[in-house]
């Protein structure tokens, strides 16, 4: 990382001059500039999220056992990535704000000391990972016959985490300016890496040895590791770092800024895996064949959601810079507006999903009871995303608007109240199957809850 100056608010052209994506997040029309800021970000999650699909289908040619030993993976993983999440939500708000209100030159001091933070959390991450690998895989109910493949994979995994967050909290800083085409980019860099790398790790090529379910894993570290390098190397962002002025003093004063919006944000985003962990748990009940069905649910589920998570991302820079420049009309109108387009877009989603099915289905599944699961799956959860994705840009909104625990308290109520009691519950009555109508259900009830929360919350700031 360089260091172009020993001060935060020394002056230097990147410092002292707006750039063309701030003017855009404060001036420009709110549909047209958050369409074109999304379109980079969307490219690079269809990159990013395909190779998720790309590893369970290499992993479930290798049998039922090693895809099923990775969906119990899922949680734990998205547990990290989460915390990455909440990390880059915390920096883009703090950076954001900073931007709308004309303080360039601590910007540049909140950017250097938040990927300092995201390398401190990554190393934690990994010595509390591989710390607690087998208590805590028993305790999501993996039994001996999975424990096996789920060591391989998670063992190499957590070597990486680090190169897991230090990326997303390096991209939002770049989208807090404005700049999501880079992040777009390094993400579809990230995924070029692990296409190539998978089917030589997994099965071996050459002098290359089959390392199955260990070679997967190691794909992923090293793609994200790949997409971490350039960002480092990024020439917005090496003059955005100030290493020169680092001091204890003005570093307690930055995590304690970014962690008032980012503990609540990384917490709020942790409680989803935490709550997917729990409804995995219920699935186990079920056998390995619904494990092994809702795994790859979950990852096509994922998939559909890259729009509205890509608008997430972009949306809460604009509500940031908007809402400290003081134009609350403008955060309105964008928020607002977004819920109204998400409804739609994924119900035209869920009907697309509905014709794909029985290419899904037979893709992903090769014993006819995984298939019956998936077939479920896909039928039911993605009916309820679009009241998901109303929540999502809730929450995303929320934290824009240094309301963290708000938005943490709309998750708990998601997740705790609704999701995990209504998916025991439709397990019990009616199986798999129940799990799914249960988690549908939840979804419907929190995005009218979310929707009223947001009306209020504008109200209040525009009084």
């Amino acid at each position: 990382m360089s260091t172009p100056a020993s001060s935060p608010s020394s002056a230097t052209p990147s410092s002292s001059t707006p750039r063309p994506g701030r003017r855009d997040l404060l001036e420009g029309p709110i549909a047209t500039t958050l369409l074109r800021k999304s379109l980079p970000v969307v490219g690079g999650m269809i990159a990013m999220m395909s190779f998720n699909l790309v590893d369970t289908w290499f992993i479930s040619r290798l049998g039922t056992e090693e895809l099923a030993a990775v969906s119990f993976t899922f949680p734990v993983v998205f547990t990290v990535i989460s915390l990455a999440i909440g990390l880059g939500i915390g920096t883009s708000a703090v950076v954001a704000r900073r931007l709308g209100q004309g303080e360039l030159g601590t910007v540049r001091r909140r950017a250097t000391d938040a990927a300092l933070l995201a390398l401190v959390v990554g190393v934690c991450m990994t010595l509390l990972g591989l710390a607690t690998l087998d208590p805590l895989f028993r305790l999501l109910g993996a039994d001996d016959v999975l424990m096996p493949h789920i060591r391989d994979y998670m063992g190499i995994w957590y070597l990486g985490a680090a190169a897991m967050i230090v990326p997303r909290v390096l991209n939002s800083i770049l989208r807090a300016h404005g700049n999501t085409a880079t992040q777009g980019l390094m993400m579809a860099l990230a995924a070029g890496v692990n296409v190539l790398l998978d089917r030589w790790l997994i099965f071996g090529a050459g002098p290359i040895p089959a390392m199955g379910v260990s070679g997967a894993a190691l794909a992923t570290v090293l793609s994200w590791g790949v997409m971490a390098a350039a960002l480092v190397c990024h020439r917005e962002l090496r003059e955005l770092f100030d290493l020169a002025g680092l001091t204890l003093q003005g570093l307690a004063a930055s995590w304690r800024e970014l962690g008032r919006i980012a503990g609540p944000a990384a917490l709020t985003s942790v409680f989803t895996p935490v709550a997917l962990g729990l409804v995995t748990r219920i699935i186990a009940d079920h056998g390995h064949d619904a494990v092994a069905g809702y795994g790859v649910g979950t990852r096509i589920e994922a998939i559909s959601q890259i729009v509205v998570l890509a608008l997430s991302m972009t949306l809460s820079p604009l509500v940031s810079q908007n809402a400290g420049a003081g134009q609350h009309d403008r955060v309105r109108r964008a928020i607002l507006g977004c819920f109204v387009f998400v409804l739609a877009w994924q119900l035209l989603v869920w009907g697309v999903l509905q014709l794909l099915a029985p290419w899904l289905v037979a893709g992903y599944a090769e014993k006819a009871e995984v298939a019956q699961v998936l077939r479920t799956f896909l039928w039911l959860v993605p009916l309820g995303l679009g009241a998901q994705g109303v929540v999502i840009l809730a929450v995303s909104s929320l934290n824009a608007l240094h309301r963290p625990a708000l938005a943490m308290r709309l998750s708990v109520v998601r997740l705790f109240a609704l999701t995990v009691p209504l998916a025991w519950l439709g397990g019990r009555l009616a199986g798999s199957t129940g799990v799914f109508a249960g988690m549908l259900s939840a979804n419907l009830l929190v995005g009218l809850v979310a929707w009223g929360q947001i009306r209020l919350q504008l109200s209040r700031q525009s009084t």
